[in-house]
């Protein structure tokens, strides 16, 4: 274990957090006008999951990114056993099975966390066969690639059944890039990008053209979220046309805080950015989107800083599922994309999706740490 006293944090990765938070508190909080009883506290369990999280990232430091990769295989496990036990345990809202019942503070959704298991699991994975395989042959790297597609499609399944397609795509997001980062041929990048057109294409053609046989192979839930999905493309849903209506009304100062016009579903969770604008305007949306390209420019700076391999691979997969967790819930929040159950990391309400990222955070410290070693 180390001794964390030593470390030092850097500022450029603690100041936008410490941004994140207070636009976090005070979003939440202009929640509560246009909620239920039952929301009114929020604000202040988002608080308590900050603090719980604040807690995790230190632990991380103190294990120490060596040790989460020497146990990454037991991590993976544990997250497909949490997956498995929450189908059978878990309580289900909204017609999915998604969640644990923690006492007094909610919640707990394990396929968040399989994203940083996933991540440590693969950096561990992609580390052992670079070591060992120093000049690998075109199929050296497919037997490999097969293997990883099994890795991430144990975990998909399961998580497509509770059902949480938003997450499904995370665990494709991480894998995608950290066989970028890994350096592996990009011809595998290449076919598997056509074989994913091949597949959505032949998807969504029988979704439009033939309905009842999406039914019959996909069953009558699934297409139904489907239907919810596609609404995004003719603004017909309450939740996205109120949403907009938010965000345009809001001008170049914004309602003001706890004034947000009207109401729209999930506006503590999904859709906590349409909160913030319509609360501060064109200012403070621009504002947020500029701390938020601050903090991820500072993380990819790491990929070329860090000396260790595994750490490369790593913050690869860290800042593949950031990067797309910010720009598809800001782009769903205005109407460029489908809405999907993906929240905006580290401001949105939900434990589970910031603990895990507090998780991310003591890996991305430790990273941090050891370049300022480097470097000095």
């Amino acid at each position: 274990m180390k001794n964390i006293s030593k470390f030092k944090v850097e500022m450029s990765i603690l100041l936008p957090i410490m941004i994140f938070f207070i636009v976090s508190v005070i979003s939440i909080y202009s929640t509560r006008r246009l909620l239920g009883v039952e929301f009114q506290n929020l604000y202040l369990k988002q608080i308590i999951w900050y603090l719980i999280g604040i807690i995790l990232a230190y632990s991380t430091m103190a294990l120490g990114n060596k040790f989460l990769y020497n146990n990454a295989y037991i991590f993976y496990i544990i997250g497909v056993l949490s997956l498995v036990l929450v189908l059978f345990f878990g309580i289900t809202v909204n017609n999915a099975t998604c969640w644990f019942k923690i006492p007094f503070l909610g919640t707990l959704q394990p396929s968040e966390f399989m994203k940083i298991f996933l991540i440590i699991t693969l950096a561990r994975m992609i580390g052992d066969f670079n070591e060992n395989n120093k000049n690998p042959d075109v199929s050296d790297e497919l037997k490999f690639i097969l293997k990883v597609l099994v890795i991430v499609f144990i975990p998909s399944v399961l998580t497509f059944i509770e059902p949480d397609t938003g997450a499904v795509i995370m665990y494709l997001i991480i894998t995608f890039v950290m066989l970028f980062v890994g350096g592996f041929r990009r011809r595998w990048f290449i076919f598997t990008i056509g074989i994913g057109v091949l597949l959505l294409g032949t998807f969504f053609g029988i979704y439009f053209l033939n309905q009842d046989l999406f039914i019959d192979i996909f069953g009558t839930s699934f297409f139904y979220r489907m239907d919810r999905i596609t609404n995004w493309s003719s603004s017909s849903g309450l939740q996205l046309r109120n949403s907009m209506i938010a965000i345009g009304s809001s001008g170049i100062m914004g309602h003001g805080i706890n004034k947000t016009p009207i109401y729209f579903p999930e506006m503590q969770t999904d859709f906590i950015f349409a909160v913030f604008s319509s609360n501060t305007g064109f200012i403070g949306a621009i504002s947020l989107l500029i701390v938020m390209i601050f903090f991820d420019m500072t993380l990819i700076s790491y990929v070329n800083k860090t000396t260790n391999e595994l750490d490369k691979y790593a913050i690869g997969g860290i800042i593949g599922v950031l990067l797309f967790q910010q720009v598809y819930n800001i782009s769903m929040t205005i109407g460029l994309l489908p809405i999907m159950g993906i929240t905006l990391p580290f401001i949105s309400y939900g434990g589970s999706s910031l603990l895990s990222y507090m998780l991310l955070l003591g890996i991305v410290f430790n990273i941090s740490n050891e370049s300022l070693r480097f470097t000095n």
